[in-house]
């Protein structure tokens, strides 16, 4: 029996959601994790200030196909002016959330004040909330944090204190420091805290990658929805079997064939939905294609031909010549 959460009145089953990954989780592959099960999407970070000076494809990442709802769109940014006039935008695209990135950690974003700097500056990302959940009107709005600046800056329960106190009506919590980046373990225990500190939703990040780590995670920390970022490289079945287990239906696991084919699928859409030439559009989808290929059999020489790739029927004959290296070698053993 599925559960459900709600981020203000938009109702999210409580499987597993796709994290917002600049560079990655494009609509090609939000709408991949989707089909297979992903509960609910972030989009890439957008630029408040981008959005509001009219940057064209700042604009064009805030649009939201019917397939990928229930979604938020997120913006970045640490002026509190040019986030309530960015919401403003963003709503024309009728998301079904607006979601503040004060996580992101890397510099030309942190630089700029935004993203994780905003940890360093409670009073101001407080601030920068405030001023989105007035733009946003009915629709909620949310905000990713991590555990802190640094180990002896962990402050994300009284953050997220603050962010609930101006509105927001959910925290999304990534269990690292921001000078962890993507190192190290997550920590865990930080969501849990941040769950004992606020009556909003919260929604754990970090070193989730299978059914496994995702009930883990549901049990040690009671967060109310687990978030599924670099694990779902090359993997969007991993929400098809956490959405089965939920649903208590019986999982299988993909064999060399679905994957291939299910790679294919992704490449054909990501094609479908760019705005370039074949050639172009196929430098996109190597690392996609890469990651498919992970943990199989010479699967490194693959992923270095994938990056190689100049047209989808160059694709199609590496995925063929994928599936029967896998066949040969398995009537060897």
């Amino acid at each position: 029996m599925i559960e459900y959460i709600k981020i203000g009145s938009v109702e999210i089953p409580r499987t597993a959601a796709l994290a917002p990954m600049a560079g990655v989780a494009d609509r090609a592959y939000r709408l991949m994790c989707r089909k297979f099960g992903a509960a609910y999407a972030v989009s890439e970070m957008v630029s408040a200030k981008g959005i509001c000076y009219g940057d064209k494809k700042t604009a064009q990442l805030c649009s939201v196909a019917d397939g990928e709802r229930p979604m938020a769109v997120q913006l970045f940014g640490a002026e509190p002016e040019f986030m309530a006039k960015a919401v403003e935008i963003a709503l024309r695209y009728e998301p079904d959330v607006i979601d503040i990135n004060m996580g992101c950690p890397v510099p030309k974003v942190v630089n700029t004040g935004s993203g994780s700097a905003l940890m360093k500056n409670t009073d101001l990302a407080a601030e920068v909330a405030e001023a989105a959940v007035r733009a946003a009107g009915n629709v909620p709005v949310t905000v990713k944090i991590r555990s802190g600046w640094d180990a002896e800056h962990i402050n994300a329960p009284r953050l997220a204190k603050e962010l609930e106190n101006v509105g927001a009506s959910a925290i999304a919590v990534h269990g690292r420091t921001r000078e962890q980046f993507y190192s190290g373990e997550a920590d865990w225990e930080i969501i849990s805290q941040v769950k004992s500190a606020v009556k909003i939703p919260v929604i754990g990040s970090g070193d989730v990658s299978n059914l496994e780590s995702c009930l883990r995670m549901y049990n040690e920390t009671g967060c109310d929805l687990v978030m599924i970022g670099r694990g779902s490289y090359g993997n969007p079945f991993v929400f098809r079997e956490i959405d089965a287990c939920f649903r208590g239906e019986p999982y299988t696991p993909p064999d060399v064939e679905e994957k291939m084919a299910v790679m294919l699928e992704h490449i054909r859409l990501i094609l479908r939905l760019s705005e370039k030439p074949e050639e172009p559009a196929m430098h996109e989808a190597r690392k996609i294609a890469a990651w498919y290929m992970n943990g199989y059999y010479g699967s490194a020489k693959f992923r270095g031909r994938c990056y190689q790739l100049a047209s989808y029927a160059e694709a199609e004959n590496l995925a063929a010549e994928f599936i029967e290296l896998q066949k040969s070698r398995n009537a060897e053993i």
